[in-house]
């Protein structure tokens, strides 16, 4: 997903100015998607150019609200059936993981803690969202929830995942699969040791 596609799609649902946008983007596509004002403002700026939005009126104090086009919309319709998606994220996080067995065992077991905790932490956020949420019929509001659910369902699995690898990590065999990779690596430590010494 692109800020482009984003503010098409915003606009899609009706004409809003920059201002209006930010509101936007922060009640409904931060946790998906964040962007700043100056973001906003810019691709608002290079939209117009290329003719998928316009500005539709002015208002006091060089108040612009911006409307799609018919160009507009049909770049929005291509992107969500034509584009695929993007390829696989990179994950820093679970990079990470493959290696905890450089750490010692509680070490590993304390980072996945921080994990399912931190995804606990953001059920809870969504949980609230879901509950202070007016859910009318407007676009964004029914595909909104939609969105929503699926980051309740993701921190749950998120969660019941890390709670399980933090277990996992302080088996017997991953504490000798640890054990065995810090002794090769101490063993050729004192190889190179001896080198420089002879």
């Amino acid at each position: 997903m692109s800020l482009r596609h984003a503010v098409l799609g915003l606009l899609a649902e009706s004409p809003a100015s920059g201002y209006d946008l930010m509101k936007l983007f922060n009640a409904s596509l931060s946790n998906v998607w964040p962007a700043t004002q100056s973001q906003v403002y810019g691709e608002l700026t290079k939209l117009t150019t290329a003719g998928l939005v316009e500005v539709a009126a002015h208002g006091p104090r060089g108040r612009k609200e911006y409307a799609i086009t018919e160009d507009g919309l049909a770049e929005l319709r291509h992107w969500l059936t034509d584009v695929p998606p993007g390829g696989p994220t990179r994950d820093d996080s679970m990079l990470r993981v493959f290696f905890l067995g450089i750490v010692t065992p509680l070490e590993a077991q304390a980072y996945l803690l921080q994990k399912a905790e931190f995804a606990a932490r953001a059920h809870a956020t969504y949980e609230e969202i879901v509950e202070n949420t007016n859910w009318d019929e407007e676009m964004i509001s029914v595909h909104g929830r939609v969105v929503l659910e699926y980051g309740l369902r993701m921190t749950t699995a998120l969660e019941e995942w890390a709670r399980w690898a933090a277990d996992e990590v302080t088996s017997a065999k991953a504490i000798r699969a640890s054990e065995l990779a810090r002794g090769r690596h101490e063993e050729k430590r004192g190889g190179e040791a001896a080198e420089e010494a002879g």
